[in-house]
């Protein structure tokens, strides 16, 4: 799961440095605000990478879905992006969660069959 979804943080690290290339076009916003507020979430979506698989992890990383969603109503296009790295998101969990599993019993099975020795085939 790990693998997964640091790809799809990673992946928000970058999308949040563009958006705030965009939001810097707006009068209404203060450059160091958007450099504030796109620099705290880049650092956050880098040390996710770190505590995804730690206790509360999954659950830093959807808060992190949603603001990127809610960004969206300071650079709109950020609804789309945020939807997409939110499904990215679940789908990162999910099967990595699955794959871990897989990997849990392919372990278990081989260390069966290791315990076994060769004279149980």
């Amino acid at each position: 799961m790990r693998t997964l979804c640091s790809s799809t943080l990673i992946g928000e690290f970058f999308v949040i440095g563009f958006a705030g290339l965009v939001a810097m076009k707006d009068d209404s916003l203060a450059m160091s605000t958007v450099w504030w507020v796109c620099g705290v979430a880049m650092v956050f979506s880098v040390l996710l990478c770190g505590m995804v698989t730690r206790p509360g992890g999954v659950q830093l990383g959807w808060a992190l879905q949603i603001a990127l969603i809610l960004s969206g109503f300071i650079v709109p296009t950020m609804f789309f992006l945020g939807a997409v790295f939110a499904g990215l998101w679940w789908a990162s969990v999910h099967y990595g969660r699955r794959i871990d599993d897989i990997k849990a019993r392919w372990a278990e099975a081989q260390a069966a069959g290791a315990s076994a020795g060769p004279d149980a085939a």
